[in-house]
């Protein structure tokens, strides 16, 4: 039995019963950092075995924030990262925390291959609670329990890891088991409905992924309707366009303001919903900068859309159609899935329909 920090809150106390494949190298986790780090490893080890690629997530609330294969960097991310030519591993995870910085600010890391220099280099630089790994590399240890006064939570979990067939979950008292859920991914889907599929396995339901060039450029979670998981990711994916926008990337440097502000304020202006006191505050410290964007024209996306259950009505693919996706993957089986078929056709987007529904609570 190993004890924790506190439970979910700080007047519950709290302990692993069993740490099965997790060693605590620094640090001493909560229970939420466990929850977010083990659903964050098995995000990142199941989405790089399906994609052939090493992948880092950006974990939140047990949910990704943002999730990525290694692949480009675009300037904004060099920019915004004070990165120029990283390795895989540090591509992965700033691609990852790029995809929605303000939901990041503070996250758990999860990585599917050791830690190396250069990561650990970053994250000592970077506002972030915790990271989970298969290893770490020699002396990257020794730079990670600095971060955060020695506060810093380092996992390693064990790659060769398998979990039981059955899992179980007490509730007020019940106890309840089920077999784990081990469906195959299909192995036709392209690489980025696959890295949206591994995602959403891992991501609180309802849940819709915008996946494009190996990243979720945004993730709509948690919500109650599957519209309302379309629009948040469709939003999400339209700011984080937005901010490449050459307005946005041209807001200017406040001496004292930390990288973190000045990307809040980057954020608020693409999303274009300042509230009446932060119009206050933005013209106070930008004067003369522009509240409203000029018109960007269309984007021209290829991105992939993606959703844990299936898509009941056309409106969710007319909110897709807003921002250019270019193909849907869904489970299908809807009463209404030829409805969506044909909005489908509509727009110029593929369909393709998993029969594979993947919830997760």
């Amino acid at each position: 039995m190993i004890d924790l920090r506190y439970g979910t809150h700080p007047h519950q106390p709290a302990w692993v019963l069993d740490d099965g494949p997790l060693r605590v190298r620094a640090g001493t986790p909560s229970f939420i950092n466990l929850l977010d780090a083990l659903n964050a490893w098995q995000l990142v080890r199941t989405a790089s075995a399906a994609t052939g690629a090493v992948v880092a997530a950006s974990f939140k609330h047990v949910s990704p924030a943002g999730v990525a294969s290694a692949g480009g960097l675009d300037d904004v991310i060099r920019e915004t990262w004070r990165v120029t030519e990283p390795g895989p591993l540090t591509g992965a995870y700033v691609r990852a925390r790029d995809a929605d910085p303000k939901s990041g600010f503070g996250d758990v890391v999860a990585v599917s291959a050791p830690v190396d220099a250069e990561l650990a280099d970053l994250l000592s630089q970077v506002i972030s609670d915790a990271v989970i790994a298969p290893g770490f590399e020699p002396g990257t240890l020794e730079v990670l329990v600095r971060k955060k006064s020695g506060t810093f939570l380092v996992l390693e979990a064990d790659p060769a890891y398998e979990p039981p067939e059955c899992e179980r979950r007490d509730v007020h008292g019940v106890v309840v088991a089920q077999r784990r859920d081990r469906a195959p991914f299909l192995p036709g889907l392209p690489s980025d409905a696959l890295l949206g599929v591994a995602t959403l396995r891992h991501t609180q339901s309802n849940s819709v992924a915008v996946v494009g060039d190996g990243m979720p450029l945004g993730i709509g979670a948690g919500q109650q309707n599957r519209v309302d998981c379309v629009r948040l990711a469709v939003g999400k994916a339209r700011t984080w366009w937005l901010r490449r926008h050459p307005v946005v990337r041209t807001l200017p440097r406040v001496p004292g303001m930390s990288r973190q502000d000045r990307l809040n304020w980057q954020i608020r202006l693409a999303e274009g919903r300042l509230t009446p006191a932060q119009e206050v505050e933005f013209t106070e410290l930008f004067p003369g900068f522009p509240l409203v964007l000029p018109d960007p024209g269309p984007w021209a996306s290829r991105a992939t859309l993606v959703s844990d259950g299936l898509l009941p009505f056309r409106d969710n693919i007319e909110h897709a159609a807003t921002i250019g996706i270019s193909h849907v993957v869904e489970p299908g089986g809807s009463t209404r899935s030829p409805d969506v078929a044909d909005a489908c056709a509509r727009h110029g987007m593929s369909l393709t329909h998993t029969g594979l529904r993947l919830f997760h609570h």
